[in-house]
């Protein structure tokens, strides 16, 4: 049985403090933002926002109250940045990249409702050995191959009514600008050497392993690694930062979430920190690097400066959007790829002697039916599929509610049937359809 569908899709009411407001469709970053508190964050106290109720005496009662509870890493007032991972276009979506949009994009409500300047930013990462090899399968050149598949992951979000403010890409010439400074500057610093490299490389996962982190010969997320032999490449020197990290992690201990992924990072650390290899000379499809085109720059490197490339670093106006938004409130990010995100990136930020992000949290991951979701056994869960056959607010109801975030997920299409009917139709469902039928009955369309 299909759930039935309540409300209209993607005409979701949103209530707050003494007005009704319905979302705002405008592609603009004022998305989903109620025009009353809109007035109040920017100092419009005449807007003509009439036909939703009284805006003057909406930012009489709301002026005070604006922000957000403040935590041990959020002070609940200053723009607030979230970010998703940026992916990886060497195939479609799934499921994984769904939730992680969708978790951003609820954050980045609330916190706009709540009077927050948000900027919210999601992407592609397009570099790498893995795209100009699958680009070559399928006799595309890789900008072409890129090209394509970033577009399928823009798609993603516009169905999913994701409300972000800036789409992101590793091959735009801003990017490129803005990594290769950051370059220069590790350069300067003298935390980058050139030498040589050779260890276990997966190109699927684009990372370097240890010897000791090998399971039956793969890498950790069961990924196929290949010996790279004595390939010349930039380092940075990341082991300087070793103790550093450990004492970031222990004077800010809610920067990485859940605690159980804190407690990996840490151990991870204390294990041991080799410096890392950040440049590649075996294949093309890359940022070169700065006064030496013979090498690119390792494609996580290029990646995570996504997240200042995007606000315009290295631009210094004091009221552009890197001054306004970097350090980013809230870096959200699979479980897989944390250890880039509360490692590498914390110790590059140190070494160019930029300001570090507040918070990292790492989800689970999704299973199909208790399986892993594998190509080879052929159960990925494409979202598209599950927006077509059951809605988009029932599919992000559904990835939102299934479990505990942080947690693995397991999905099924009975799962998702039941969650759907009993709690978002019959309980939310029905809650808001007599609350709203009474407050347009008998309270003027006002509360």
């Amino acid at each position: 049985m299909v759930p039935r569908r309540l409300f209209t899709r993607n005409r979701w009411c949103t209530t707050s403090a003494n007005v009704i407001c319905f979302p705002s469709h405008s592609p603009s970053s004022q998305r989903n933002r109620p025009l009353c508190l809109q007035a109040i964050r920017q100092g419009f106290p005449n807007c003509n926002n009439r036909a939703y109720g009284s805006c003057d005496s909406t930012v009489s009662s709301l002026s005070s109250i604006l922000g957000t509870p403040a935590t041990t890493f959020d002070d609940g007032k200053s723009p607030f940045e979230i970010t998703t991972p940026i992916y990886y276009v060497n195939d479609k979506p799934h499921i994984g990249h769904a939730y992680t949009s969708i978790a951003c994009d609820v954050i980045a409500r609330f916190m706009r409702l709540s009077g927050r300047e948000v900027f919210f930013l999601s992407g592609t990462d397009e570099h790498g050995q893995k795209v100009e090899q699958s680009a070559g399968k399928q006799g595309l050149d890789p900008q072409e191959f890129v090209d394509r598949y970033s577009q399928t992951f823009r798609d993603l979000l516009s169905v999913m009514n994701i409300s972000h403010d800036e789409f992101v890409r590793t091959t735009s010439e801003k990017h490129k600008t803005s990594v290769q400074h950051l370059w220069k500057v590790l350069v300067d610093k003298g935390c980058i050497y050139k030498g040589t490299y050779s260890g276990w490389y997966s190109i699927r996962d684009e990372c370097f392993y240890n010897e000791s982190e090998l399971v039956d010969g793969k890498a950790p997320t069961g990924a196929e690694v290949e010996w790279v032999a004595k390939e010349e490449s930039y380092f940075f020197k990341l082991n300087d930062f070793e103790e550093r990290l450990l004492k970031l992690y222990h004077e800010n201990p809610d920067m990485i979430a859940p605690k159980t992924r804190m407690n990996e990072v840490v151990g991870f650390v204390k294990g041991g920190l080799k410096d890392l290899s950040i440049s590649r000379t075996s294949f093309k499809w890359g940022v070169p690097v700065p006064d030496d085109e013979d090498h690119v720059m390792y494609v996580w490197i290029d990646a995570l400066a996504n997240y200042v490339s995007a606000l315009g670093y290295p631009d210094e106006d004091v009221h552009g959007n890197f001054a306004k938004f970097w350090p980013a409130s809230l870096h959200i990010v699979g479980k897989d790829i944390l250890r880039f995100h509360a490692v590498y990136w914390p110790a590059i930020l140190m070494a160019a002697d930029l300001p570090l992000p507040k918070r990292v949290f790492a989800h689970g991951w999704w299973t199909k039916d208790g399986e892993k979701i594998s190509k080879s056994l052929g159960n990925v869960i494409d979202p598209l599929e599950l927006v077509e056959k059951y809605g988009v607010d029932q599919t992000r109801f559904f990835l939102m509610s299934e479990v505990n975030f942080g947690s693995d997920g397991d999905f099924s299409h009975e799962k998702m049937v039941r969650k759907v009917n009993t709690n978002l139709a019959n309980e939310l469902g029905n809650l808001c359809q007599r609350t709203l039928s009474m407050v347009f009955k008998y309270c003027d369309m006002t509360v």
